[in-house]
């Protein structure tokens, strides 16, 4: 069977709960950038579950020897914030995978045309190909910014089906683009909200991620 997007909406109550805490317009940025720093942490554990590579040894418990299970150390993996909004995901994240390497991608979009530039790129000339990338991106609206995203990972050697994405609230437009140019791609999102409105923001969403978090 050909490759079909998956799009996962975990059932955790503490995903829902920080959701309706950065839906309110009323929340604060300092509880709002709290609000992210959960959301990040507790996607990051739902998106990492069965997907890194773990190896088996033996361990001297203080009372005997016996299996256990590490999470390999050798196997590359990438955490991917989409600048400016992704950053607020980075604190939870980085709490559930701690040693991965950090590559900054900038992104901006024309208000008028929601056309997408990228104005900052630390990614390097090519990965190891059997690199896992997390990429962080509160927001799929349009599906722009991620799209120029995969374009970029995908020149340098990464396979989408090794990337999974975390984002806050997803539309349906974003996901539809998506699952046409890269259908074998994993979605971890807190909700999948009704529509965007005429300026290309999510309804009911959570209003602009990036001026929430950083109070701008």
């Amino acid at each position: 069977m050909p490759p079909q997007l998956r799009v996962f909406v975990p059932p955790h109550p503490l995903i829902k709960h920080w959701l309706a805490v950065a839906r309110d317009v009323a929340t604060p940025s300092v509880l709002f950038r709290s609000a992210m720093t959960e959301l990040g942490r507790w996607l990051t554990y739902e998106a990492i579950r069965d997907w890194l590579p773990t190896v088996d040894a033996m361990v001297q418990t203080p009372l005997a020897e016996c299996p256990g299970t590490f999470i390999n150390p050798e196997a590359p993996l990438v955490v991917i914030p989409i600048l400016r909004a992704g950053l607020g995901l980075m604190e939870g994240i980085q709490t559930v995978v701690p040693l991965a390497a950090i590559y900054h991608l900038g992104m901006v979009r024309n208000e008028e045309t929601l056309a997408v530039s990228c104005y900052l790129n630390k990614l390097p000339p090519e990965f190891n190909p059997e690199t896992r990338v997390l990429i962080s991106e509160p927001m799929l609206a349009t599906g722009g910014t991620i799209i120029k995203t995969m374009e970029e990972l995908t020149q340098r050697g990464i396979e989408p089906s090794l990337i999974r994405i975390i984002s806050v609230v997803a539309a349906g437009q974003a996901l539809q683009r998506l699952s046409v140019l890269y259908p074998s791609l994993n979605i971890y999102t807190a909700a999948i909200d009704e529509h965007l409105n005429e300026h290309g923001f999510i309804v009911p969403g959570l209003g602009d991620a990036g001026d929430r978090t950083f109070g701008t």
